[in-house]
């Protein structure tokens, strides 16, 4: 039996290939595809790949499931630009690259329980055409006002509002659904996709099954609250865009439709984080059962939630998700995979055995975290002149702040880690090898 996750380069984002079945029949789950820059580059040419090694001709390569975790330019562009691709397809008669059979996926409005068109055109009589163009950021002047109503994380600023700007990716990923016919969450019966403590094990075939550890029935009664209260603010009288903005931000908006899974064949075990938060995550698994109150759990590979951000987890999530391989995606942008975070992994683990996979290697990520570091410090010294209580962090440290520092300081640590290749496929096998 095959069991494997192929991890793709992503810049900030996710874009990852779970193979399972057999070398004869094998089977294809495609999760998430990245920010812009990474279908073309990485996505596109492994698919092309798995196409000349697994059918003939011009046959599609079979895609058995499509999944996104949620609307978030990170995690959705490179998917739209393959939809897209194959609408261009269908319209000109050609045979399309792949073949997908399903989609999974929690669109943002129907989590709050909104008609697409009216949320978009609140947000966009609020605050222009440009917050819904699809691009999946507010402008940058737009966000540091909000930064400067505040006092969340910057990330969470940054996490809020990037759902906003994806309303538009979230509707097209839809419409392109419809135009190619493909079924949204068959298997839940067109509803969302949410963890029921009663749930069964949705068996994909050939061996595959998903359990929903999230989003909870409860996140997503939360996430509706806090956006229909933010709704009324939007409509207030006398609200600059930046105050109402301020309102909707939360550490909990963001993420909390993130899909969570736990994918399991033959015995082996891949749980699937997309941004989802840390506590809720262990919330998820033990409503369903699959981890006990207060209790710990092994897998085999842990896809670590949000890029590796610290503001994601607290300190007892690798205490309690045990797993032989770790793996961290994000090339730095938005300070990910953060040091805070490597830190917890080795409090919780030691120097037991364990694998920790990157997608950038260790010196390219510092560049990207020294430069967002550097870029959040001129953020809050500019906030300080508004409000002195303001905190600035200091300049950037190479031996406070850096993972070279910290992966040199841990004997052995720089040892477990393994890089995902520009080129090459990154193949995490848990059971029979994947033939490259």
């Amino acid at each position: 039996m095959i069991f494997s996750l192929d991890v793709r380069r992503s810049r900030k984002g996710d874009c990852l290939l779970l193979h399972y079945g057999t070398e004869k029949k094998p089977g294809l789950v495609m999760i998430d595809g990245g920010p812009r820059g990474v279908y073309g580059p990485h996505l596109r040419p492994r698919l092309e790949d798995l196409r000349e090694k697994r059918v003939t001709g011009n046959t599609p390569l079979p895609v058995d499931l499509l999944m996104v975790s949620h609307v978030d330019d990170d995690h959705i562009q490179g998917i739209l630009e393959l939809t897209s691709e194959l609408r261009e397809a269908a319209d000109e008669k050609r045979p399309p690259l792949v073949q997908i059979q399903g989609l999974w996926h929690n669109s943002f409005d129907n989590i709050i329980d909104k008609k697409g068109d009216e949320l978009t055109a609140s947000v966009k009589s609020q605050f222009g055409p440009a917050s819904v163009s699809g691009g999946g950021e507010l402008p940058e002047e737009e966000r540091r006002a909000v930064e400067e109503e505040t006092d969340e994380h910057p990330e969470v600023v940054s996490s809020s509002l990037k759902v906003l700007a994806s309303i538009a990716q979230g509707a097209q990923l839809r419409e392109d659904a419809r135009r190619l016919e493909l079924a949204i969450n068959d298997e839940f019966d067109g509803g969302l996709i949410i963890a029921n403590e009663d749930a069964e094990a949705i068996d994909m075939g050939q061996g595959l099954t998903f359990k929903v550890a999230g989003p909870m029935i409860g996140e997503v009664e939360e996430l509706r609250q806090k956006h229909n209260e933010w709704l009324k603010k939007l409509k207030a009288e006398g609200k600059k865009p930046s105050e109402v903005l301020a309102a909707y931000v939360d550490k909990s908006v963001a993420n909390l439709s993130s899909l969570v899974l736990l994918a399991e064949v033959d015995g082996k075990s891949m749980l699937l984080t997309g941004d989802a938060r840390g506590d809720r995550i262990l919330e998820g698994l033990e409503l369903t059962g699959l981890l006990e109150e207060g209790g710990t759990m092994e897998v085999d590979l842990l896809k670590v939630p949000h890029h590796g951000s610290a503001n994601n987890l607290d300190n007892d999530f690798f205490q309690r998700i045990i797993a032989k391989h770790y793996v961290f995606t994000g090339n730095g942008e938005h300070g990910n995979p953060e040091r805070e975070s490597f830190e917890m992994l080795v409090r919780a683990r030691g120097d037991e055995d364990y694998a920790i996979h990157l997608t950038y290697p260790i010196d390219e990520i510092d560049e990207g975290r020294k430069e967002d570091w550097k870029k959040e410090q001129g953020k809050e010294k500019k906030k300080k002149l508004k409000k002195p209580s303001q905190v600035v962090r200091p300049d950037w440290s190479k031996e406070e702040n850096s993972l070279r520092a910290f992966f040199d300081a841990h004997d052995g640590l720089e040892d477990k880690v393994r890089i995902v290749s520009e080129k090459e496929p990154h193949l995490i096998d848990l059971l029979d090898p994947l033939p490259n």
